[in-house]
């Protein structure tokens, strides 16, 4: 097609609701560099639960993406694609000790009573978490309705593009948190989105616990709007420079936030309480960070941290990364690509589990 130069890894490419990102991330000598990034909208109307429903409109969209409005250059047709949380099931199963043939049956069979859709509707893999001193295994599952996958094999085909793995944006989103910073404690990320948040627990090993969540940064916009009496481009200037932070405006634009931040901690709070209540042995939460667009409100982290009683930052999703020559993504778009960067940064065990 004439819009990609010579075959290397992958590039991750982020399917929204509304929007296409893709990045490219090369690694050399344990140093890694970004190649190629980019963002673009499209009708949402293409997307339904999940599946694409109009490939030409998604189709057209990539093929500008890519030819027009990238910053820096894709150098490879394989890419690492995610999935929405909201229709991706994952588990952390522990097995006794048993055959390769056995465990393949035994995550069927969890699969099967588990997820609430026919085990024929669904693709579902899994992989080794860890072995325990007692010789069992934990197992990391996760599975998809195969609607949606198949309706992204159809419209990759059609981009000719061949895909080198598919998995949820928590576990993309995962990836470039721990490739950004240590963790040496058991952590929550949020990822809050602009129609929902998702959430995870990352124990050092595994994501442990996972949740999403109906609240949304545009909601918070349109509530903003409402309580003001602004437009939604005025609401989301306002949110953007004061957010919850001390101002004239602070009480009316905390009081319009309320519901949507309340979702957000019950929510925040449930995953927590499963995490306990199911591995108590590895310890509390020792640290929550929010990525994604609607993170960059100022003084949400101390409204999670009061709340939470648990410590609260912002994730720096390009720490240990450089962009070279290429002009970063400015600062309030940058957490856009955290989940297209995570994907970038598949490693060749990733591509071969």
């Amino acid at each position: 097609m004439g819009l990609f130069y010579k075959d290397k890894p992958v590039f991750g490419f982020d399917i929204g609701r509304s929007s296409l990102k893709v990045m490219q991330i090369d690694t050399t000598n344990n140093k890694s560099h970004v190649v190629g990034y980019g963002t673009i909208t499209f009708d949402s109307n293409a997307i339904k639960q999940g599946v694409v429903v109009d490939h030409e409109t998604i189709v057209k969209a990539a093929h500008n993406l890519i030819s027009k409005e990238l910053t820096g250059q894709l150098t490879t047709k394989r890419v690492a694609v995610s999935l929405p949380n909201e229709y991706s099931f994952s588990r952390v199963l522990t097995l006794p000790k048993m055959s390769n043939k056995d465990l393949v049956s035994a995550v069927r069979s969890e699969v099967d009573q588990s997820i609430p859709h026919s085990i024929d509707e669904l693709y579902y893999d899994y992989s080794i978490a860890r072995t325990l001193e007692d010789g069992s295994t934990e197992i990391q599952v996760i599975a998809t309705p195969r609607a949606i996958v198949d309706s992204y094999i159809g419209m990759f085909d059609a981009l000719g593009l061949e895909i080198a793995l598919i998995e949820s944006n928590i576990t993309a989103m995962t990836r470039i948190v721990v490739h950004a910073e240590a963790h040496d404690v058991n952590t929550l990320i949020v990822d809050i989105g602009s129609t929902a948040c998702d959430i995870s627990i990352y124990d050092g090993s595994a994501i442990r616990a996972t949740g999403t969540v109906d609240c949304s940064s545009e909601r918070l916009t349109q509530n903003i709007a409402d309580a003001l009496g602004l437009t939604l481009q005025q609401a989301h200037s306002i949110k953007t420079r004061y957010g919850l932070e001390v101002s004239k405006k602070q009480d009316k634009i905390v009081k319009a936030a309320e519901s949507e931040l309340n979702k957000l901690i019950s929510e925040i709070r449930k995953v927590m309480r499963y995490f306990t209540d199911r591995d108590s042995t590895t310890g509390p939460i020792g640290q929550i960070i929010i990525l994604g667009g609607g993170a960059n409100l100022p003084g949400l982290a101390s409204f999670i941290t009061n709340k939470t009683r648990v410590a609260t930052r912002l994730c720096a999703p390009w720490n240990n990364l450089s962009f070279g020559k290429l002009q970063p993504p400015h600062e309030l778009e940058s957490t856009l690509y955290t989940t297209a960067g995570g994907l970038a940064l598949v490693t060749p065990e990733d591509l071969a589990s």
